[in-house]
């Protein structure tokens, strides 16, 4: 067992609720493996203390935090500084208490890109076209990201087009809006809606039309192994889970609060997903 020092460094997650989180999880996963001491607790914050909660902590000594669902757009405007990735993506999970000042960043597109990466060696954003499903706050960070990466297009395929043309407007570059997925010329197909979440109606998708080449992920965990991965794989196509976006979008925040560059492995992978249904 590890004992806490008065020299502990201390994070956290926010959130409201916060007991569904694996953050605690994941980062205490690594804190014990690198023999860091620290710690790294669940903080339940109600939206209406959230800015003072964030300053507390601050005051406190705490290195920083992660936010989560409901706070993330929230977290911008108790910031002093702001990175490119956050205003890119539009809202903070990512927060480093420096020096009096609050810094917030986004590194959900960094998570996914490296997730990506893991998950199917050799891919490249610039290798072709990317479809994305969903125009929410998880599908502006990926888009983001992979333009900034220097993806070809994003085509963005949304219920409400209304919402996926203001989006691609605020993003700007190779990025437009379809009714229908074009998936005929399509390198990477990324579901970033709910559909498939474990208690919400499975995607209904046809991906007879994508390139042999073509790669699939759903940002998706629990389950691991949604039917829209499950369909690419009987396809042959390449299939990249969420966990991994997860467990990489970690890594910065980790290594800013606690002085450590963590690795993702597969003994991690086993530790976050102890809980999670693999279907």
């Amino acid at each position: 067992m590890r004992l806490l020092t008065g020299h502990a460094r201390l994070a956290g997650v926010l959130g409201w609720p916060v007991s569904h989180s694996r953050s605690p999880r994941l980062h205490g996963h690594w804190l014990a493996t690198l023999g860091i001491d620290g710690a790294y607790l669940p903080l339940p914050v109600h939206p209406d203390r959230f800015a003072t909660a964030v300053h507390a902590l601050a005051d406190l000594g705490f290195r920083g935090a992660n936010v989560t669902i409901p706070h993330k757009q929230a977290a911008f405007d108790v910031c002093h500084s702001v990175d490119a990735t956050a205003r890119r993506a539009g809202a903070v999970n990512t927060l480093v208490f420096r020096d009096g000042r609050i810094e917030g960043s986004n590194t959900d597109g960094f998570g996914f890109l490296e997730s990506v990466r893991a998950g199917v060696p050799g891919w490249q954003p610039a290798a072709g076209p990317a479809v994305l499903l969903g125009a929410g706050g998880a599908a502006r960070a990926v888009a983001a990201a992979l333009l900034d990466a220097g993806c070809p297009r994003v085509t963005l395929v949304n219920r409400s087009r209304a919402r996926a043309e203001a989006l691609a407007g605020d993003l700007g570059g190779p990025i437009v809006v379809a009714d229908v997925p074009p998936l005929h010329d399509a390198a990477l197909l990324v579901n970033t809606t709910a559909l498939g979440m474990q208690g919400q109606p499975p995607l209904q998708l046809d991906l007879a039309p994508l390139p042999a080449q073509a790669v699939v992920v759903d940002i998706v965990y629990v389950p691991l192994e949604t039917p829209l991965l499950a369909a690419a794989r009987a396809r042959g196509l390449r299939a990249v889970d969420g966990l991994g976006m997860l467990l990489h979008q970690a890594r910065p925040g980790f290594e800013a609060w606690f002085g450590a560059a963590p690795g993702v492995d597969e003994a991690l992978r086993a530790v976050v997903a102890a809980d999670i249904p693999p279907r």
